[in-house]
């Protein structure tokens, strides 16, 4: 007898596309912890104008143009350096664009403030993140070939032939990727999804609540389905049946652990009450041409990045240095770190940002500053990176 499906009777998996639309190959390596998937598609509605002698709406031809639309969330959590880099890495390329930079580790000869010389040659770029101790840190300037700078001092400096451990970084590039986004659900007879050709429109950081969160939100090239599935579609002959479902054990980060250094002069700030960091892809898709129904590319527009915090004033001299820098209009840097161990910390990086002049907020007993959407600038691609340690 059929039965209702339970909401958790349900898995998801992302991968990376060779080419716009063709559904990506997954292994159970490729399972996300998502929280929701939400899928939208629409088919353009346009008005018929021809005299039918009735006031009845006689229906619409197939075959007209379709929009998809999804959004997905999910929880920070924790990877392993062996994998390359985190089961959501996908949807975080797709969203800046750049091929992941790894950095395998190494070996400090030297540390002092923010100068780190290794033992061997680093092999390291600007804006290319470390670890080391439960920090993240990005690159600011190659020094030479075994000396870099980093943006912010390690609070625990380590010491000579101490490790440095592996890094994984997303950086933002002119163009985009798409990825495939599977929704699995048990039972197998169930009605099962793909998303093809995912391009995310816009990632949102969420810091310093319940747990540290993604979101992804964008426009797809088709959603396809079990139930409805013909060859053909996705670049596939049959409909993929779901891995053989493998060790999935990973962590959640609590919203709380982390570390935040902003100013012109890097600081660490304990009074961060909420932040969040969004990007946004202006997204358009090649979805007016002749012949098709479906959009055949993607079109990024100028990308968009934001950072907004609150915290409380205090007396100090790092908290007035910002308000000043927002009525120079200074850059600062920013540079929020989530989670504190390793294979659970997460970097995120705008070298270069003009605050807004804070909001009061004396609602409370405190009196809070409110920076609301400062965008980040750059020169070429380099707005954010993003890094996982």
């Amino acid at each position: 007898m059929a039965s209702y499906i339970s909401s958790n009777a349900n898995r998801f998996y992302t991968a990376l596309e060779s080419a716009y639309g063709s559904v990506a190959a997954i292994a159970a390596g490729n399972r996300i912890p998502a929280l929701k998937l939400t899928v939208q598609q629409q088919l353009e509605v346009t008005n018929r104008k021809d005299k039918t002698g009735s006031r009845t709406f006689p229906g619409l031809p197939a075959g007209g143009r379709r929009r998809t639309s999804f959004d997905l969330q999910t929880y920070m959590t924790s990877w392993q350096a062996a994998a390359g880099g985190p089961a959501y890495g996908p949807l975080f390329q797709a969203a800046l664009g750049a091929a992941p930079m790894i950095f395998s580790g190494g070996v400090v000869g030297s540390y002092s403030g923010t100068t780190l010389v290794f033992a061997a040659p680093h092999g390291l770029n600007v804006s290319q993140a470390v670890s080391s101790g439960g920090e993240i840190r990005f690159v600011t300037a190659v020094v030479d070939a075994n000396t870099v700078q980093l943006n912010a001092p390690l609070t625990t400096a380590p010491g000579s032939g101490a490790t440095i451990g592996a890094a994984v970084t997303y950086q933002p590039a002119t163009e985009l990727p798409s990825a495939s986004v599977f929704d699995y659900w048990d039972p197998a007879s169930a009605v099962q999804r793909i998303l093809s050709g995912a391009a995310v429109d816009q990632m949102e950081i969420q810091i310093d609540g319940d747990f540290h969160e993604f979101h992804f939100s964008g426009v797809a090239q088709d959603v396809l389905d079990s139930a409805s599935f013909t060859a053909g579609q996705g670049n596939l002959t049959n409909y993929p049946v779901e891995p053989a479902i493998g060790a999935f054990d990973y962590s959640i980060v609590p919203g709380n652990l982390g570390q935040a250094w902003l100013g012109t002069e890097p600081a660490q700030f304990f009074t961060v009450t909420e932040a969040s960091v969004v990007l946004k892809n202006g997204l358009d898709t090649r979805s007016r041409e002749f012949g098709f129904s479906l959009p055949q590319a993607i079109a990024p527009g100028q990308r968009t990045v934001q950072a907004s915090i609150g915290l409380y004033s205090q007396t100090d001299n790092a908290t007035p240095a910002l308000y000043q820098a927002a009525r120079e209009q200074t850059p600062i840097s920013v540079m929020f770190q989530l989670g504190q161990t390793q294979g659970q910390v997460m970097g995120v990086y705008l070298q270069s940002v003009i605050p807004e002049v804070p909001q009061f907020d004396d609602s409370a007993n405190r009196l809070q500053w409110v920076f609301k959407p400062s965008r980040a600038q750059g020169t070429v691609d380099n707005e954010i990176a993003v890094a996982f340690g």
